[in-house]
């Protein structure tokens, strides 16, 4: 039996060891020995722009203008935002600014306040 991990991208059982990292052939990814045998415990979770572990409530300040789709209005930079909420997918906080409404934010356009 190999002790080869799976992949963390696609979960293929077909990886195989290249020198310093592993390739998944199925989808092409490539990640570290090092990080493999380390684990992902600290890996998992959401990050902002400085690195920093966010968690449901915290509250945070955008870095960059970010302009709202489907509308004119633009969230500014040093725009705190108060009680955010994490979710799954490309937009990872959901939130509410005043004078905007709610409002999903990428992590790595804020920092934690």
């Amino acid at each position: 039996m190999s002790d080869i991990p799976n992949c963390p991208a696609c979960a293929s059982e077909f990886c195989y060891d290249d020198g310093i990292q592993y390739v998944c052939p199925e989808c092409g990814h490539e990640w570290s020995k090092v990080a493999a045998e380390e684990g992902d415990d600290d890996a998992s979770g959401v990050r902002d722009a400085n690195g920093n572990m966010l968690a449901d409530g915290d509250s945070v300040t955008v870095i960059k203008d970010l302009k709202v789709k489907g509308s004119s209005l633009v969230v500014k930079v040093g725009t705190k935002v108060k009680s955010i909420r994490l979710v799954d997918g490309d937009h990872d906080i959901d939130c509410k600014i005043d004078g905007i409404g709610p409002l999903k934010l990428k992590s790595e356009f804020v920092k934690k306040a």
